[in-house]
């Protein structure tokens, strides 16, 4: 409902969305050579990081007394997608960019295939890998139990959409 946090849970790396993209973008460049770029990770280890699962944090958070109010998945269709599929009737989301670690990887894609931060966030989970709504009053004891969440949005009256700030 409007007024609830978003929560989220970083990913690890492109999980299931945008292999496509980041291998065209990325097809020139030399994938074994490590990337300052990258924090020295090569491009093969930066695209192959493992899909993180997410039960355990999401049991850890129920097991709490947390009202977990919706769950978000960042797969397939990034953020611009996953999200609003769990929204009711007159819900949307602002995002707060910059409230979350973005890993490097996305910037590379991102500056070299000059894509646009509307693509970004449709093709992929640019860092986040669960949106989990909490109610506010439930934020603090929710961080407390997870300390890795990051407040990364709100939930807002509107028309089913997520903006961008």
């Amino acid at each position: 409902q409007s007024g609830d946090v978003v929560l989220g849970l970083a990913s690890t790396g492109l999980h299931t969305n945008g292999y496509s993209l980041a291998r065209k973008i990325l097809a020139d460049l030399d994938w074994t050579i490590p990337q300052p770029e990258l924090d020295g990770q090569t491009i093969g280890e930066a695209l192959l990081a493992v899909h993180r699962p997410y039960v355990r944090e999401v049991q850890t958070l129920w097991h709490g007394g947390i009202d977990i109010r919706g769950l978000a998945h960042i797969t397939g269709g990034g953020i611009v997608d996953n999200f609003p599929r769990i929204f009711p009737e007159g819900i949307s989301a602002t995002i707060q960019r910059g409230t979350w670690h973005e890993l490097p990887i996305f910037g590379m894609i991102q500056r070299i295939g000059n894509i646009a931060d509307d693509e970004m966030f449709h093709v992929f989970n640019m860092g986040l890998g669960m949106l989990v709504v909490v109610p506010v009053d439930h934020e603090a004891q929710a961080r407390a139990i997870l300390p890795e969440l990051n407040r990364v949005g709100t939930m807002i009256s509107g028309d089913g959409g997520v903006k961008f700030l």
